[in-house]
C-alpha cells in the first residue's frame, strides 16, 4: 500500500509540472506563428492531454478488453467539464470565444448524442461506426484549419517569448512527463482502490477516469492562472471531441466497442454536462464561479449516484 501511494504521489508531481512546461511551450510556440491559442488548445494541448485516454482505449483493444473503452471516455469527458471546468471557474473566470459557443461546444454535444444512439441501436460500436467517427474527426480538424488560416485571436496573448527550439522540447518532455505521470497515478489509485474492494466499474467511471484526466485538469488550471484562457477552455472542448471522435472511432476500426446499457445514464450525464457548460456561459460569453459551483455540485450528484 505504501508503494502504491508513493506512485500516486510520483504521478502527481509528473503531472503538475509536465503540464506547465506543455502549456508553456504551446502558448509560446501560438504566439510566434500568429495562430490563436484557442486553436493550439483545440489541437496540440488537448490531443496531447488526451493522450492517455487513447492509450488506455487502445491498448485495451488490442488485448481483447474493449468494453473500458465507453467508461474511460464517457468518464473522462464527464469530469473535463463537471470537475476540471468547475474548479478552474472557481480560481478565476474563464472568457469563451464566439466560435466556441456557436460551433465547438454544440459539436461536442451533438457528437455526445451520436454516440449515445450507436449504443442503444446495437449495444457496441461497430467497425462502420468508427468510420463515422473518424469522417467526422477529420471534419473537425478541416474546421480548425479554416479557424487558423483566418489568424484572429480574441483573448490577450500572454505567452513568454521562448526560442523555438525550447519551445519543441518543452512541449515534448513536457508531454511525456503528463503522460507517465498519468500512468503512474492510475496505476496507483486503482490499486489503492481495489485494496478498499471498489467495483470495476466505480474504478472504470471515476479512478481511472480521473487519473487519465489528471492532464486536462493541471493544464487548464496552470493555464488559466497563466493567464492564457483560450487554451484553457478549448483544451476541455477539444479534449472530449477528440475522445469520443479519435479514441472511439480508432477502437471501434480495432475491434467492436462493447456499449452496455447501465452506459446510457453515464452517456446522458455527459449530455447534461455540454448542455450545462453551454448554458452557463452563452449570457456573460465567460465560465463565471457560480457556474463553476453549481458544475461541482453536480459532480457530487453524480458521484453519489455511482456509489449506491
Amino acid at each position: 500500500m505504501i508503494l502504491q501511494v508513493m506512485i500516486l504521489l510520483a504521478g502527481f508531481i509528473l503531472l503538475v509540472k509536465g503540464a506547465d512546461w506543455f502549456v508553456e511551450g504551446a502558448a509560446s510556440i501560438a504566439k510566434k506563428l500568429g495562430v490563436p491559442q484557442l486553436i493550439v488548445g483545440l489541437t496540440i494541448v488537448a490531443m496531447g492531454t488526451s493522450m492517455p485516454e487513447a492509450a488506455v482505449s487502445i491498448t485495451a483493444a488490442l488485448n481483447d478488453n474493449a468494453g473500458i473503452t465507453i467508461g474511460n471516455v464517457v468518464g473522462s469527458n464527464i469530469l473535463n467539464i463537471l470537475i476540471i471546468l468547475g474548479i478552474t471557474a472557481v480560481i478565476t473566470n474563464v472568457a469563451i470565444q464566439k466560435s466556441t459557443l456557436r460551433y465547438e461546444i454544440p459539436y461536442m454535444i451533438g457528437i455526445t448524442v451520436l454516440l449515445m444512439i450507436f449504443g442503444a441501436t446495437g449495444s457496441s460500436i461497430t467497425f462502420w461506426e468508427g468510420v463515422v467517427f473518424w469522417i467526422l474527426f477529420i471534419l473537425f480538424l478541416g474546421y480548425l484549419f479554416v479557424m487558423s488560416r483566418k489568424g484572429s485571436s480574441e483573448e490577450e496573448e500572454t505567452a513568454k517569448e521562448l526560442p523555438v527550439w525550447k519551445c519543441i522540447i518543452l512541449m515534448i518532455i513536457g508531454g511525456v512527463m503528463v503522460v507517465k505521470g498519468s500512468d503512474f497515478a492510475v496505476s496507483g489509485a486503482s490499486e489503492i482502490a481495489r485494496f478498499f474492494g471498489m467495483s470495476e466499474r466505480f474504478i472504470g467511471l471515476t479512478i481511472v477516469a480521473f487519473g487519465t484526466s489528471l492532464p486536462e485538469l493541471v493544464t487548464s488550471v496552470t493555464a488559466a492562472k497563466k493567464g492564457n484562457v483560450g487554451i484553457a477552455i478549448g483544451n476541455i472542448v477539444g479534449s472530449n471531441i477528440f475522445n469520443i471522435l479519435f479514441v472511439i472511432g480508432t477502437t471501434a476500426l480495432i475491434c467492436t466497442v462493447p456499449f452496455e446499457s447501465k452506459f446510457m445514464i453515464d452517456n446522458a450525464v455527459a449530455i447534461f454536462s455540454g448542455i450545462l457548460l453551454w448554458a452557463g456561459t452563452i449570457k456573460h460569453k465567460e465560465l463565471r464561479r457560480p457556474c463553476g459551483i453549481v458544475m461541482l455540485l453536480c459532480y457530487a450528484a453524480y458521484f453519489i449516484y455511482l456509489c449506491m
